[in-house]
Parts: structure tokens; sequence; C-alpha cells
């Protein structure tokens, strides 16, 4: 294992497998999943502790002579859990590349910083409604702000692959925007060898165009033929860039929520765009997406785009 305190963040992050604990049961699962996928990606694993001592000195207000005697015991606190954090790693893969990182920052203003150079940020959460205590409002910021790929590490028994054999299954919104999210899917797939299921609802499109028409004035009869077709058409390039990746294509009238919630316990992991600044159409981060990483029953990855 290898600490750091004053190392620049972003090459310390830089296409790293970054995860983010607390020291609790369900952040120790998302530091297995992690490790896992560092080890399937071959590549380095960075865990993190954010210590908030802003936040801690906030508190404290004017009172700095006491600061070291809160601060003190919060550092040895962090090391501990780093430490049994990557001892956890290497007891998926003892071979693993681990590095651990006690920085003085909010946990949520930490992992999106080191977003911006990772594989992939993941964190855990509680299965079950609800988030994490401790992580949630970590959770939910990383989620929406975040650059590339967050993965919230959800299951009903999270320490262990909710479905290894499962399918990588997608939600395709039809926007352009959400071309990363499919990028992201195919990858993933490609990269465990896994079936990959392209999810559309055409009951989420109200507006939009296909083909130079408005959806609203396309028959009715017709409608669920253009979403195929969008589909289709959305996934075509991808298809022909990972020709080893198996693709099944489902066009539901249910919307997004119902459709990837009861996809996920089948799937290995789900993945969704992000609303992005200004929103877009769609799986938004707000609705299907923050549903997801608080009751999907498998990792749901939230991919913003570049």
């Amino acid at each position: 294992m290898i600490a750091a305190r004053e190392a620049n963040p972003h090459q310390l992050a830089s296409a790293a497998v970054v995860v983010g604990t607390d020291g609790s049961t369900t952040s120790d699962a998302a530091v297995q999943w992690a490790a896992r996928t560092a080890a399937h990606k071959r590549r380095r694993l960075l865990i993190v502790h954010g210590l908030d001592l802003a936040g801690t000195r906030a508190v404290l207000g004017s009172y700095d002579a006491m600061e070291p005697s809160v601060v003190g015991p919060l550092r040895v606190r962090g090391e501990h859990i780093l430490a049994e954090a990557s001892a956890l790693a290497h007891d998926v893969d003892p071979e693993l590349a681990v590095t651990t990182q006690l920085s003085e920052a909010n946990p949520a203003e930490l992992l999106i910083e080191l977003s911006q150079t990772a594989d992939l940020v993941a964190l855990g959460a509680a299965p079950g409604v609800g988030t994490l205590a401790h992580l949630g409002s970590t959770l939910l910021a990383v989620a929406s702000h975040g650059h590339g790929a967050t993965v919230v590490v959800r299951g009903p028994d999270t320490g262990q692959p909710a479905h290894p054999v499962g399918p990588v299954v997608v939600g395709v919104d039809g926007s352009p925007v959400g071309e990363a999210a499919i990028a992201a899917a195919f990858a993933e797939a490609s990269e465990r060898a896994a079936e990959l299921v392209a999810v559309h609802a055409w009951s989420d499109l109200n507006v939009g165009a296909f083909a130079g028409g408005a959806y609203l004035e396309i028959p009715i009869v017709d409608l669920e033929i253009a979403e195929h077709a969008l589909l289709a058409e959305r996934l075509a390039g991808w298809q022909e860039k990972y020709p080893d990746v198996t693709v099944t294509r489902k066009v539901s009238v249910f919307g997004p929520r119902e459709l990837l919630g009861k996809w996920s316990k089948l799937a290995q992991l789900i993945v969704v765009g992000s609303r992005g600044r200004g929103g877009f159409r769609g799986l938004l981060l707000g609705s299907t997406g923050n549903w997801l990483v608080q009751h999907a029953d498998c990792p749901v990855m939230v991919v913003h785009p570049s």
C-alpha cells in the first residue's frame, strides 16, 4: 500500500479506479467492488477519505486551541479507515496496486475533483430505500456533479458481486448527449465479456424530433416502429466499434424508472446518463437516475458527458 497526503490529486487519480470510504460496511462493499473492477481493468486503485476539516473548523469557531485535540483523532481514525480499506482491497487481489489518500477536503468535493482524471469513481449506498448515512449527501453530490463515470455500489449483498454473469444494461434516452452513457456501457460490456441490453422507454419521449419530424406528429401506429429505429440508430456505430459485444434491444411503453428498476434485479451493472448543466430529455439524474442510485438492486453507473 502507498499512502499519499500532499501529492497532486489529479496525478494520483489519473486513469485509476477511485473509491471513497468512511469505514462503514456499505463503503467497505464499494471498496471491494472497486478492487475487483480495478483488477479486471488492470488499473490502479486509489482509496480516499475526506476529513472535511473546514466543516470541523466551522464548528469549532474561535476555539482554535481545541483544534489539535479534535483534528488529531480525526486524522488517526482516517488513517485507520484507509488501512482497513486497503486490506480489504488486497483480500480481493493481493497483487493489486493500491494507493490511499487522507485529505482535509470535504468528501464530495474531493471525489468530484478526482473524477476529472479518474477512470471512474465509486462509492457505496445502503441496500433498500434511502442513502448511506454519512455518504448520502456525498453520493448525490458526486453523482450529480462529478466528471466522467460515477458508480454507486448497490445490491442486496454489496460485499459480493450482485449478478456476476448478468448483462450490462444501458438506458438510452434518444438524445445526442446520451452518447456518453452508450459509449461507457459498450466499453464495460466488452471488458466484462457480458451481454449488453439497451433499453428505451418510448413513453418517456413526448418532445423532440426523429427523421425530420416531431414525435407527436407520428401516427400512433407508427410510433413503436419509430422508437425501434431510433434505438437502432443510436447503437449502430457502437456495435461496429465493439463487434465482440452481443446487444439486445428493448423498447417498452413503461417509464425508464420502472424498466431499469426491473432490469437491476438481473444486471451486473446499470448505466444511465447524467442530466448535465442545463438538463436534457430522458434519463435525468433528478428523476430516474436519482431513484436508481437509491433503490436499484445492482451497481449504477452515472455517466457525465466529457
